[in-house]
């Protein structure tokens, strides 16, 4: 690679949480690639402090349209400044139409991404993706850092968030936490609906089993999922420490750092979690464990791989949320 020690990469990073922790894997392969190149990150606000803790970046540059956006000017103009910084390569995750706009006007020389919405021209390395070759969403975003068909890195690096001590104790003591007994996190919310829920009665049960082995409980999500975690708090006599909507995405990520535990539905949560490697139990309902799973050696997956999932629906088809029910409370706790 000419020039490798003066090259730098600017990445159109993903608009999910648990897409921005799998990305981790293809900055640490552009990385194995190439020590001195520098990686930065164009991504959403509220995906800074996940990027804060990836060593590997060098910048992460605060994507300024909200998801969904077209902002064409304000588009144009971000990219306009970002000409000065000479990216030799620009690597768009997403598959949008607009979030190429940005590394075409920027004038990089090597533009690539999957052929997605239209957008043949604005990237000159456009790949067509082969989903049974590629069929895991990290597969599919370390490919982007190899030549075309080359055969993915064995084994393939895992997403490793680094946390500050110090950051930790602040997160506490915000909160009034201790550490003076295990902590079982329980994030039981997911971004993309109730068919990815398993239910807060089951929650609840496990939660209560641990409080009786001494364990303290911390719930984790977005405040969409506050009323769930009360529900699991009032079914435990209030016995867990609702922290759902209360913390930032930062306070979050510390906190479960320090959990002997986590149960977690398939959601952005569960991949911060594996990303920490914390020991991990993670439901899989309508969504399927082979395209999303946690990338940890540290983490177990319950899926019933019932005949109707995965199906993808955010609310349950056929109306018994069975591929997420029938997984048992105790079947659950014997994995803590």
């Amino acid at each position: 690679m000419p020039n490798s020690h003066h090259s730098a990469t600017l990445i159109i990073g993903p608009s999910w949480v648990g897409d921005m922790v799998m990305a981790q894997s293809l900055f640490k392969v552009l990385k194995q690639q190439s020590p001195e190149r520098a990686i930065d990150v164009l991504a959403p606000a509220w995906s800074l402090p996940l990027l804060e803790r990836m060593p590997e970046v060098r910048n992460a540059i605060c994507q300024p349209v909200g998801h969904g956006k077209l902002a064409l000017g304000v588009r144009y103009q971000l990219a306009k400044s970002l000409r000065k910084t000479a990216y030799q390569q620009a690597l768009v995750l997403p598959n949008s139409l607009k979030s190429a706009l940005i590394p075409f006007w920027a004038n990089i020389p090597q533009r690539r991404g999957y052929v997605g919405e239209l957008r043949y021209f604005l990237l000159n390395q456009a790949r067509k993706l082969d989903k049974n070759e590629l069929t895991r969403t990290v597969d599919r975003f370390v490919a982007l850092a190899l030549p075309e068909n080359a055969p993915l890195p064995e084994p393939l690096p895992i997403p490793a968030l680094q946390i500050s001590p110090a950051a930790v104790q602040r997160a506490l003591n915000s909160f009034g936490l201790q550490q003076d007994k295990p902590i079982l996190a329980l994030c039981p919310g997911a971004e993309y609906g109730p068919a990815k829920c398993w239910p807060p009665e089951h929650f609840a049960k496990v939660a209560q089993h641990q409080l009786e082995q001494g364990w303290q409980i911390w719930l984790f999500g977005s405040e969409k999922d506050r009323a769930t975690a009360e529900t699991i708090n009032q079914l435990t006599g209030g016995s867990c420490q609702n922290l759902c909507g209360k913390t930032s995405l930062a306070q979050a990520i510390d906190l479960l750092s320090i959990a002997h535990s986590v149960i977690s539905n398939d959601s952005g949560l569960m991949h911060v979690a594996a990303a920490l490697n914390r020991p991990l139990v993670a439901l899989y309902g309508s969504s399927d464990p082979g395209f999303t799973p946690p990338l940890s050696e540290n983490a177990h997956i319950l899926s019933l791989d019932l005949d109707c999932s995965p199906c993808f629906k955010r609310q349950c088809p056929l109306g018994h949320l069975a591929c997420l029910s029938d997984i048992l409370p105790q079947d659950v706790s014997r994995l803590i």
